[in-house]
This record gives structure tokens, sequence and C-alpha cells, in this order.
């Protein structure tokens, strides 16, 4: 895939779990984990404007291109 998630380093930096996330941006634990592993197969601009709050990150930060 082209298009890497990088939530669970913006996460590790900003040492904040999962859980407390889930808490802060109101999705489900499942809904994260699936953004945080990679496996959406999109991400509506509310969810990624929601973690960027709550991460106080760019969206940049988040999402990275990676040529195959």
């Amino acid at each position: 895939m082209a298009i890497v998630v990088n939530l669970d380093v913006v996460m590790a930096k900003r040492k904040i779990s999962l859980t407390e996330l889930s808490q802060k941006v109101d999705l489900t634990l499942a809904n994260l984990s699936i953004l945080k592993t990679g496996k959406a197969k999109a991400v509506r601009f509310s969810t990624l404007e929601s973690l960027c709050k709550a991460l106080d990150c760019q969206p940049g930060e988040l999402l990275e291109y990676v040529p195959d």
C-alpha cells in the first residue's frame, strides 16, 4: 500500500494510549485499531481532523506516501 498510517508513531510520541485517544476523538477502539494497523480503506476528513486536534499534529504526521 502506498499510503502509510503513522498513528502508532504519533501516539507513542504523545504518550497516549489507544483507549485514551478513543475517548478523546469519540471513536470505538475497534475502528481506531483498524486505522492504527493500516488496515483502513478510507478515512473521513472529520476523523482526521479529530485525530489531529486530539494529538496536536498535522495530517502529514499521520499519513505518509511511500511509493511501491
